[in-house]
């Protein structure tokens, strides 16, 4: 259970496997490859779910990237048939898959990368900085609740960069923003790159 997943709302979190992108920081590498050995049966987690109503508020997919899930759609309808709010978690990997489900979701926390054109030192991915930006623009037309997000590691912003970002969004009209900084705990192992040099 989560208090800190969905804003205002007790929340339990299902986190969904596989991830083309390589954040560095990310601290759920173990998830990248859609073969974890870690697998729950969809029977289960309803029967979780059954025991918790009226406990629970809601249901967040996470990840992994949760919309690469060709099932979600019909996962995010059974459980709030069970009568609970449902939260994604996402990057908009998959801008077409994310604009089908937004319809189906309450709330959206959205993983804004970096600025465009330096998203590729974050996920790793080409022209990962287009996709990001282009799933943001489908959320912000949507009208859904939501809250932006970027997560820091110093390694790899200077912050000019991030005082550009958040300009940038407020030029779109994000109006939720939050901004993380990356906590070594789960990170991958990979030897991070310098933008600068460290103070001595």
């Amino acid at each position: 259970m989560s208090t800190v997943d969905y804003p205002d709302h007790l929340a339990c979190v299902l986190f969904c496997q596989g991830c083309p992108w390589r954040c560095q920081y990310c601290h759920n590498p173990h998830l990248w490859a859609p073969d974890s050995k870690v697998l729950h049966a969809w029977e289960n987690i309803e029967s979780f779910l059954l025991r918790r109503q009226g406990l629970l508020d809601a249901v967040v997919f996470s990840g992994g990237e949760a919309t690469l899930q060709n099932s979600l759609a019909e996962a995010i309808t059974r459980v709030k048939s069970l009568g609970f709010r449902v939260g994604l978690h996402t990057a908009g990997i998959r801008p077409r898959s994310f604009a089908n489900i937004l319809g189906l979701v309450d709330w959206v926390g959205f993983d804004i990368k970096a600025l465009p054109e330096s998203c590729e030192i974050i996920t790793g991915v080409s022209n990962s900085g287009s996709v990001n930006w282009r799933s943001l623009e489908i959320l912000l037309s949507h009208g859904i609740a939501y809250e932006c997000r970027t997560t820091v590691l110093w390694n790899l912003f200077e912050i000019e960069d991030l005082r550009q970002l958040v300009h940038k969004l407020h030029a779109y009209g994000v109006q939720r923003y939050a901004i993380q900084i990356a906590r070594p705990q789960g990170m991958s192992p990979r030897k991070l790159p310098l933008l600068r040099p460290m103070a001595s």
